[in-house]
């Protein structure tokens, strides 16, 4: 079977909201990381309608980092789970939220992580993530994916570390530029999708929005891979 997992720096809703919930249902993903969720103020109800109004539902727990993974009606969510990332003096908190799901028998540990500005905390939330996600993926005997805001281009430390360990989907099936910041004249391609490497990636690029959703949306735009599981 193939199945859709997408990624998305929501700004924090910051922007045009209703753009923002055409886009990600534009996404059809069964699985969508999200980055830059609400933290405050009602912060579960404002996720929750912001799932739904792409027909989906929130899978993890926590506000941590401000990361979550919503799933859809095709998966069924086996275990969910969010961590505090190791806190740096000065900087934001960062955090990691984990999905496992099920998909007509094949088993996905599917993480959304949302990296530092700053060099070596990027680079060390980066492996310190890879770490869980590998623990997690152990208990359930899932395939990792691993997706988010990696606030660096593919030349760099953490990008490079995180497509030694998986396949950066993009570089295996692109379709599109895939460009994904700033949403409005993309210019960097920042934002990716990785996968276990036993998973067949069909294609990742862009989602088919109209521009002006796209780029009211977020100061990001989307990235979803299609994956194909099993044999």
């Amino acid at each position: 079977m193939t199945i859709r997992i997408a990624t998305y720096n929501v700004h924090g809703m910051r922007d045009s909201v209703p753009a923002l919930g055409r886009v990600m249902a534009a996404a059809r993903a069964d699985v969508l990381c999200v980055q830059e969720a609400p933290r405050f103020g009602r912060w579960r109800a404002r996720r929750a309608a912001l799932a739904a109004a792409a027909g989906l539902a929130v899978a993890t727990p926590a506000r941590t980092g401000g990361v979550a993974v919503l799933t859809g009606r095709r998966v069924r969510v086996l275990h969910a789970e969010s961590h505090a990332l190791r806190s740096f003096l000065g900087l934001e908190r960062r955090g990691l939220a984990v999905a496992v799901v099920r998909a007509e028998g094949a088993c996905l540990a599917v993480g959304s992580l949302h990296l530092d500005l700053h060099q070596a905390a990027r680079m060390h939330h980066a492996a310190e993530a890879m770490a869980i996600m590998e623990r997690v993926a152990a208990r359930h005997d899932a395939a990792i994916v691993l997706a988010g805001d990696i606030n660096e281009r593919a030349h760099q430390p953490a990008w490079r570390y995180l497509a030694g360990r998986l396949a950066d989907c993009y570089a295996l099936a692109p379709e599109g530029d895939g460009l994904t910041f700033p949403a409005q004249r993309p210019s960097a391609r920042i934002d990716a999708v990785f996968a276990a490497r036993e998973t067949s990636v069909l294609s990742c690029g862009g989602v088919d929005a109209p521009s002006a959703d796209l780029a009211g949306a977020s100061d990001h735009l989307p990235v979803a891979a299609e994956l194909r599981l099993g044999h």
